[in-house]
C-alpha cells in the first residue's frame, strides 16, 4: 500500500500590520478517532481564520470562545478521514494550505508565518513521551525556570530535529497547580491552575517546535482528570466536540487511530487509582477492555496513561507496582490477546518490560520533564500485583523514545535530553529485545 501524506499547511496573515503580531499563540495537527486529522489554532483574534488551498475555501470553526480562564479563541478544521480534497499522495512541492484572519485587510499581500506538518497515514517514525509539565504543588516545587531541572523545551527541540511522522503524548501536561512559593527563584513568575497562562507555560510554549514538526495523538493523564485540569484538556486537546457549558467528562470510551496496517487504540484510564480498587469505576473499565475485541483489528497497540503493570521502587529497593483498579477490571487472562504492544506514562522513567505470561510487552515513557521517579534498573522476576516480569529494565534520567519501522519490526531508540541515544531496543512478535547501542 502506498503511503498517503497530507500536504503541509501554511499559516498566513492578510495584513502587514497583523504580521507584527499575528495573534496565533499555537497551531498543530492532531489525529482523530476513526481516522483523519484536525488542524487547531489558538488565537487572540476576534474571529477564526479562513482555511484555504488553491481549490477550496473553508471557514475554520470556533471550537471554544474566550472565557474567564481561557482568554484565547480555539479554532479547528477537520481534514477528513482520507486524502480526498485535503491531501495528495506523496506531494512534491505540493499545495500549501493557508489561513488568513477574517478581520484582516484582505487586499494586503499575505505574510507567511509558519508551516504545520504533513500527516502520514502509515507513520514510519513515531516519537513517544509524556509527563512533561513542571511540578508546582504545595511544597513539591520543581525549578521551572531552570532548563536542567525542567528540560521539556530541550526535549521537544531535539525530538523535532529528528522529524518524526507522529508524536504520541501519553498524558500529564499541566503540573502547575499551586502558586510558586514566595522567594523561590526556581519558579518565580510561574502561572498556575487550569487556565491558558498555565497551559501555555507548561505545554504549548516549550512544545512549539515539536507541534510544528509532526502531528500528535494526545492521551489524557491523571493530571487532566476532572479535579485538576480536565476542562482545559477537553477544551484544548480533547478528541471530541467541546461544550463549554457541559460538566467535565470524567471518562472517554476507547477510540481507534488507524496508522496504516496497525491500529492505535487509546484508552482513558486517567481516573483509575493505582493502589486501591475503585469499585464504582470497574464496570466502565471492564467494558473498555471487553471492547478491544471489536474496536479494532490486530495488530493493535494499546496506549493509556497509567500502565496496567508498571514498576516503581518499593521497600528495600524491590520493584513493586501494578494498577489495582485496571487489574481488577480485566475480564480475563485473554483480554489483551489482540494487543501487540502497550504504551504508557505516569511513572516518571523509561521502562521496557516483557511479562512471563501472554500479556503484551510494555513501554513506559513518562520521562518527558516532571520530577523523575525511582525504579530498579533490573525488573526481571519482579511481581507486579500478581503479574510476573519475565525480563525488563528501567533507565534513569529525562528523555524520549523514537520508534522506527524496519520491515516487520520496530527499532526503539531511547534518547537522552541532548538527543544522544542511550539504549536501543527492537520490537517484533510481541517481544522487546534491548541491548546497549
Amino acid at each position: 500500500m502506498r503511503t498517503l501524506r497530507y500536504t503541509a499547511i501554511a499559516l498566513l496573515l492578510a495584513s502587514p500590520v497583523l504580521a507584527q503580531n499575528d495573534g496565533v499563540q499555537a497551531r498543530w495537527v492532531q489525529l482523530m478517532p476513526g481516522g483523519g486529522a484536525e488542524v487547531r489554532a489558538i488565537t487572540t483574534a476576534k474571529l477564526c481564520p479562513i482555511y484555504t488551498d488553491s481549490n477550496h475555501v473553508e471557514l475554520m470553526q470556533e471550537r471554544a470562545a474566550p472565557d474567564v480562564n481561557f482568554s484565547v479563541r480555539l479554532c479547528a478544521h477537520s481534514m477528513g478521514a482520507d486524502a480526498g480534497m485535503h491531501g495528495v499522495a506523496e506531494p512534491q512541492n505540493g499545495r500549501n494550505y493557508e489561513m488568513t484572519p477574517q478581520d484582516g485587510n484582505r487586499e494586503s499581500a499575505p505574510v507567511r508565518v509558519g508551516l504545520l506538518p504533513a500527516f502520514v497515514s502509515t507513520p514510519q517514525r513515531i516519537m513517544v513521551f509524556g509527563d512533561t509539565g513542571c511540578r508546582i504543588k504545595d511544597q513539591a516545587v520543581q525549578a521551572c525556570n531552570d532548563p536542567k531541572a525542567w528540560p521539556f523545551a530541550q526535549i521537544a527541540a531535539e525530538a523535532a530535529a529528528l522529524k518524526p511522522d507522529l508524536v504520541i503524548h501519553v498524558g500529564d501536561y499541566l503540573y502547575r497547580e499551586s502558586p510558586c512559593p514566595a522567594g523561590n527563584a526556581g519558579c518565580a513568575g510561574s502561572p498556575y491552575g487550569d487556565n491558558w497562562a498555565a497551559w501555555n507555560a507548561d505545554f504549548f510554549t516549550p512544545a512549539a517546535p515539536l507541534l510544528r514538526a509532526a502531528p500528535f495523538v494526545f492521551l489524557r493523564g491523571n493530571h487532566e482528570d476532572c479535579t485538576r485540569s480536565g476542562l482545559g484538556w477537553l477544551r484544548l486537546l480533547g478528541p471530541l466536540a467541546f461544550d463549554p457549558i457541559a460538566p467535565c467528562t470524567a471518562h472517554l470510551r476507547p477510540y481507534v487511530v488507524p496508522l496504516g496496517a496497525m491500529n492505535l487504540v487509546v484508552m482513558d484510564d486517567a481516573n483509575a487509582p493505582d493502589t486501591t480498587i475503585a469499585s464504582d469505576l470497574l464496570p466502565a473499565y471492564a467494558a473498555d477492555f471487553a471492547a478491544l475485541a471489536t474496536t479494532a483489528k490486530p495488530p493493535m497497540w494499546l496506549a493509556m496513561h497509567r500502565p496496567i503493570w508498571g514498576a516503581v521502587s518499593g521497600p528495600a529497593g524491590i520493584a513493586v507496582g501494578g494498577n489495582r483498579t485496571m487489574i481488577a477490571a480485566l475480564p480475563g487472562p485473554h483480554a489483551l490477546d489482540g494487543v501487540s504492544l502497550m504504551l504508557a506514562g505516569h511513572i516518571h522513567t523509561f521502562e521496557a518490560i516483557n511479562y512471563a505470561d501472554s500479556a503484551p510487552p510494555q513501554l513506559v515513557a513518562g520521562f518527558g520533564g516532571d520530577n523523575l521517579d525511582s525504579t530498579p534498573a533490573d525488573l526481571s522476576g519482579a511481581n507486579l500485583s500478581g503479574q510476573e516480569v519475565k525480563d525488563g529494565f528501567s533507565l534513569p534520567g529525562f528523555g524520549f523514545l523514537l520508534m522506527t519501522r524496519e520491515g516487520e519490526s520496530w527499532r526503539i531508540d531511547v534518547h537522552k535530553v541532548d538527543g544522544t541515544i542511550e539504549q536501543v531496543c527492537r520490537f517484533a512478535d510481541r517481544r522487546l529485545d534491548c541491548a546497549k547501542p
